[in-house]
């Protein structure tokens, strides 16, 4: 329920799939793509394709094993894996699962600076990046779904585990942190929690009530943009923001100095009626100062939201964008067989994209980008 939900009416969801679908590919013929590679090059790094696993929380709802089997299988495939800090897994043990893949850790930018700093400092001794700080949820959006169903898991701390294993966080309520290898319960009840609850289990009592107490201060409506400088002081990495749909917000994002952005509506979970990702990037990518940036290799452009197929990625990449970001398919994929199904959904997703890409006569990222401008048509 919590994976497939949306705002409002849901036409923000349904929005972004639309898009995909008013744009066609004009594929070229005759062309040697005998040889085709997928690589591509994020902030100085070479990847093995332009697919991110964008960042999901609480994935332990669907599956025991949650963040760890899909960062496992990220890693195995050196797939970047964008680790949500609402997660069911610590820091510390996603990036064990993890091994030697990249992985970036994904912020909802908390009111206490203290606990900023401790994630940041975990997620360096962990080898994660970049920070990839979600700046369209202050508060979260209107969920009817959730709400009919009075499903949320974070109301008994699932999904408070960053900071249930954070000794800052834990000591400002007086507790002693979590062990790294903690995680909730499989599978979540939520009557089952209250009835621990009531019978005065320890674990479950101090996970709800602390786990509340975080995910209230992971939630800020009183970010601006003269705050990014904070985070910047104590981030030497790449800093992106995830969330940007306005062509003067990414031009804010450019001006203050950030590394990159995500256009992205949040799947369609924060506003109902939002412009799509898509139609976001398209317009965005008219801006002659992005533009100029992404050509210097001063700003990356990136985007989730509607990502299904490979050519939903060549489109992706083919309007602007230097990488795709996506999540339900491989949370579905989780939930049906662990990490071998992450694994099975990566490679067909990535086998999708390169079979498109010859079809459409292209053999490389580069190549795409020379032959944009001819590769789709808005119908």
């Amino acid at each position: 329920m919590y994976i497939f939900g949306s705002a409002g009416t849901g036409s923000t969801a349904e929005a972004n799939r639309a898009a995909f679908r008013k744009w066609t590919i004009i594929p070229r013929v005759l062309r040697d793509i005998s040889q085709r590679n997928i690589e591509t090059t994020l902030f100085g790094h070479t990847y093995p394709s332009p697919l991110l696993l964008a960042p999901i929380g609480a994935q332990g709802i669907v599956h025991p094993e949650g963040e760890l089997a899909t960062a496992a299988a990220a890693g195995a495939l050196g797939v970047p894996y964008i680790m949500s800090s609402a997660s069911t897994r610590s820091i510390e043990a996603i990036a064990k699962a993890n091994g030697g893949g990249p992985r970036w850790l994904q912020l909802y930018w908390a009111k206490n600076d203290e606990l900023v700093l401790s994630l940041l400092s975990r997620a360096k001794a962990s080898g994660f990046t970049a920070l990839v700080v979600t700046v369209d949820t202050p508060f979260i959006g209107w969920r009817p779904f959730d709400l009919d169903t009075a499903y949320l898991p974070f109301a008994h701390g699932v999904g408070a585990q960053v900071g249930l294993t954070d000794p800052v966080f834990m000591a400002s309520a007086g507790l002693e942190p979590f062990p790294e290898d903690e995680h909730p319960d499989y599978p979540y009840v939520a009557a089952h929690q209250d009835e621990l609850i009531k019978n005065n289990d320890t674990k479950a009592t101090v996970q709800t009530r602390a786990g509340q107490r975080f995910v209230g201060e992971m939630l800020d409506p009183t970010k601006v943009w003269d705050d990014l400088a904070r985070l910047k002081e104590h981030w030497d990495g790449p800093l992106i923001l995830k969330g940007i749909l306005s062509t003067m917000d990414a031009e804010l994002a450019l001006k203050h100095g950030v590394d990159g952005i995500i256009i992205s509506n949040h799947g369609g979970r924060q506003i109902d009626g939002s412009i799509s990702s898509l139609d976001a990037l398209h317009s965005i990518m008219k801006s002659r100062n992005i533009k100029e940036a992404q050509a210097r290799g001063d700003f990356t452009v990136l985007m989730d939201s509607g990502i299904r197929t490979g050519s939903d990625m060549l489109k992706a990449l083919a309007l602007g964008a230097q990488g795709v970001c996506y999540g339900r398919p491989y949370m579905y994929a989780l939930a049906l067989a662990g990490r071998a199904g992450v694994d099975s959904q990566i490679r067909a997703m990535l086998a999708d994209f390169e079979i498109t890409l010859g079809l459409a006569g292209i053999s490389t990222i580069d190549q795409l980008r020379l032959y944009a401008d001819d590769l789709v048509h808005r119908d």
